[in-house]
């Protein structure tokens, strides 16, 4: 099968809203710190997922597995490790900005990392971007995709500079907009080490074609080592809060310490619902790779325009999912206005992007 990036571009988009919707199920969880539905859900998000998919999807998986060089699986799992850094922060991010705000920050500089870091350490930028007309396009691309998120970033500012504590908190209960900037920026750098850990698993994709896997799955076993990279990290964080605060126990239906002052009628959890809002969340952050890897197989060469892609559809869904929770409903119609127009400028960003593959393919 040929590659067909205007299917990629579908594949993204829904990568894009499922990695937008994540944090939804959790905001449901009751009664349990962030560390233990944050570790319950990444189980299902670093670990269960990735291998259950490449072992549906793969051909072989044990034989592809076998032969990867040990050198590939550790620059792999390194990356994931740095990337894991990012997406622990990812989820601070949401609860001190917000979707909209947190996103923006977070995926504007992961964005330009993640898609030019790559070519430019291969040393094919100019080959890829300036010396043809569907490189140019695809750069084009990238530059409006910035200005949407620069967009979307300012209108958050100007609505943070209008509402009063009070209201910000009535959409985000722990809105802190100094404490999520600084978070938000070191998770934007480090998220994008995600990309740099698929292009260093380009050998266990070239493997799992071999061993006879379509085209669409190739990058699922890639997967199965980045994301265990951010299991390690993201486990030992969430391991150290669990001793400090000793909520192991919520995993049982049981009050942390720092809860305990509350009656026992109110300190009863809905343990199941708790595990089973944790699993969709969780598998809704590993379904955004999912589908990542299957628009990237589309892409023909110019794959790493993926990643602006993917970033773009997250900005997209992630401010509708803030409208959707009222985190704009106090801002004046004019802010309001200009966060449509970052949210316009992204779905044209990834037309163009598109249409710029569509050529090189041609």
């Amino acid at each position: 099968m040929g590659a067909n990036p205007l299917l990629g571009v579908l594949f993204h988009w829904l990568g894009g809203l499922a990695s937008a919707s994540f944090y939804v199920p959790y905001r449901s969880v009751k009664r349990w710190s962030w560390e233990i539905y944050w570790l319950t859900g990444g189980i299902v998000s670093w670990l269960v997922a990735p291998w259950f998919f490449a072992w549906v999807r793969t051909e072989d998986l044990g034989g592809v597995v076998a032969q990867v060089p040990g050198s590939v699986a550790g620059m792999c799992i390194i990356f994931g490790i740095l990337w894991g850094f990012g997406g622990l922060t990812y989820g601070l991010t949401m609860r001190y900005l917000g979707l909209s705000l947190g996103m923006a920050v977070v995926l504007g500089l992961c964005t330009v990392f993640g898609t030019l870091i790559p070519p430019i350490v291969q040393g094919d930028f100019h080959e890829k971007l300036l010396a043809t007309a569907s490189g140019r396009i695809i750069l084009l691309g990238l530059i409006v995709t910035l200005a949407g998120i620069v967009v979307v970033a300012v209108a958050g500012a100007k609505k943070d500079g209008l509402l009063s504590l009070d209201q910000k908190r009535e959409a985000i209960s722990e809105f802190d907009f100094r404490r999520g900037i600084a978070v938000a920026v070191f998770s934007g750098i480090m998220s994008s080490c995600f990309a740099f850990g698929l292009a260093a698993g380009e050998p266990i994709k070239a493997l799992s074609a071999a061993a006879g896997t379509g085209p669409l799955w190739t990058g699922l076993p890639v997967l199965c080592f980045v994301m265990f990279g951010g299991l390690l990290t993201n486990t030992t964080w969430c391991t150290i809060l669990i001793v400090r605060n000793g909520s192991a126990s919520q995993w049982f239906g049981r009050a942390a310490h720092a809860i305990e002052a509350v009656p026992a009628s109110a300190r009863k959890m809905p343990l199941a619902r708790n595990y089973l809002l944790c699993a969709v969340g969780g598998a809704a952050w590993y379904f955004q790779f999912f589908f990542y890897t299957m628009g990237e197989s589309q892409m023909g060469r110019f794959g790493f325009s993926s990643w602006t892609l993917h970033m773009a559809s997250i900005i997209i869904f992630g401010t509708l999912w803030g409208f959707a929770f009222q985190e704009w409903k106090n801002a004046p119609r004019q802010i309001r206005t200009l966060v449509w127009t970052g949210i316009g400028l992204l779905v044209v960003a990834t037309v163009i992007i598109g249409y710029g593959n569509k050529l090189g393919v041609e």
